[in-house]
């Protein structure tokens, strides 16, 4: 057996044993991650030091940027939770867009508060709008709840600073800027068709009212005392657009243009998510009546389901590491460079086989950034080409959900569903929002 199929087998079998720790024995991402670099790295013949190495500098190559990003993100969410910014994002936009046209103000909502706040903490917050539209109306309730939950899983996929897309980014190298532009070009489409369009038609089939345990909220949001709808905006997109303009002006303007220098500075994403954490702090926290140290509170607790986070990703990166050091990636990068199908095509067919068997749609795509990562070195990728293969990452990560991910039990939960009927409703629209994305980045591609 020559050294290649040696690798090979030794990366295959590290893969086959890190879904079963994951997916049988329940063991926790992070762990089942690290134990398994260890295992590939023994099984390749790698020396023990250079194993050790391995860890410290794939943990520290990649935490060195998630973590503060994943921090900064997760505190500015959870002021704009506490501080009303949601509720008021929510009732402003079902205002504007009138009754009859909810279901697209349930869609945007969605969309724009899963930029800062976790999908799961987002959907619990607005589910009672979803209640009071369905009470009001005599509606099945998936009628509002598949745009929001449409919206919400765009975001929460294709749109940094949420963690998925911001790791795989720092995994494979891809610039913030051409991700955020790329996921919003694919994630709208794919929030309308699998949103409102979706919504509108799996309603007529499936009709479902608000479940018997679930307390009834009010009909009318109170928005008194709430943040301003235009403060709110401005915060979550400020960082945002900070981020693009810095791409894009290294794109069109020369290199020592004192504007793109500066750009360079506050567009990059620990100064954007800093400038919008800190006015979050004041214009959500101080300014409205909230002590210093309610503030700090409230930034503390943000961090605990952030640190889980920033663990699972930082072992993600030691996983790619061990597989480069231990000469796996060579040999990976040239059998993968060596097939007929596009990166982008084979970043999603990976994710996507990761995350049906596992359930996690993070650990998908981690390990799939990871098995990436030596195929892009090998075909010298990089620039808009990166943050496409980024896109196709998320889409494999979100189709098939199942019932080996939360996500399927938290909406069969609130929405009062059989198993049957959330897969005939929330599996299909996370597969319309994966297939949607993945057929975007390929069309984009034919441009970039």
């Amino acid at each position: 057996m020559d050294n290649a199929t040696t690798l090979l087998l030794s990366a295959l079998g590290g893969i086959i044993l890190l879904l079963y720790l994951v997916m049988r024995l329940r063991l926790h991402a992070f762990v089942a991650l690290l134990t398994v670099s260890l295992i590939v790295g023994l099984t390749t013949g790698m020396d023990l030091d250079a194993i050790l190495q391995s860890v410290q500098d794939g943990m520290g190559g990649t935490l060195g940027f998630v973590a503060t990003v994943v921090g900064l993100g997760a505190m500015f969410g959870k002021m704009l939770e506490v501080s009303g910014g949601v509720d008021r994002l929510a009732s402003t936009l079902l205002n504007r867009f009138g009754e009859n046209r909810s279901q697209w103000a349930m869609g945007v909502t969605g969309f724009l508060v899963a930029i800062p706040v976790f999908l799961d903490v987002a959907f619990i917050i607005l589910v009672p709008l979803v209640y009071a539209l369905t009470r009001r109306t005599g509606r099945s309730l998936l009628y509002y709840g598949i745009p929001l939950l449409a919206g919400l899983a765009v975001t929460h996929s294709f749109i940094p600073p949420t963690p998925g897309p911001i790791a795989v980014a720092e995994l494979i190298g891809a610039d913030l800027g051409y991700v955020i532009l790329f996921g919003a070009m694919a994630g709208l489409p794919a929030m309308i068709i699998a949103g409102p369009i979706f919504g509108r038609y799996i309603a007529k089939h499936i009709d479902v009212g608000i479940p018997d345990y679930m307390e009834l909220p009010k009909d009318e949001i109170d928005s008194t005392g709430l943040p301003s709808f235009k403060l709110i905006l401005a915060i979550i997109l400020l960082p945002l657009v900070l981020i693009v303009l810095n791409t894009v002006s290294g794109a069109v303007l020369p290199d020592d243009n004192p504007i793109v220098a500066a750009l360079a500075f506050v567009g990059h994403p620990f100064v954007a998510l800093t400038l919008a954490t800190l006015l979050s702090f004041v214009f959500l926290g101080t300014r409205r009546g909230m002590s210093r140290e309610n503030v700090m509170e409230v930034a503390t607790k943000a961090l605990e389901p952030a640190g889980i986070i920033i663990l699972v990703t930082g072992a993600g990166g030691v996983f790619k590491q061990m597989l480069i050091d231990s000469g796996v990636g060579d040999v990976m990068g040239q059998m993968m460079a060596d097939s007929a199908l596009p990166p982008i095509l084979l970043a999603f067919l990976i994710s996507t086989a990761v995350r049906v068997v596992q359930g996690s749609a993070t650990v998908a795509m981690i390990t799939a950034a990871g098995l990436m990562a030596p195929l892009i070195s090998t075909l010298g990728l990089e620039g808009p080409v990166l943050g496409l293969i980024v896109i196709a990452i998320a889409s494999g990560a979100t189709v098939l959900s199942h019932v080996n991910d939360s996500g399927f039990w938290l909406v069969n939960r609130y929405f009062g569903l059989t198993e049957a009927q959330t897969l005939k409703s929330w599996t299909v629209t996370e597969t319309l929002i994966g297939l949607v994305g993945l057929v975007m980045a390929l069309i984009i591609g034919l441009f970039v």
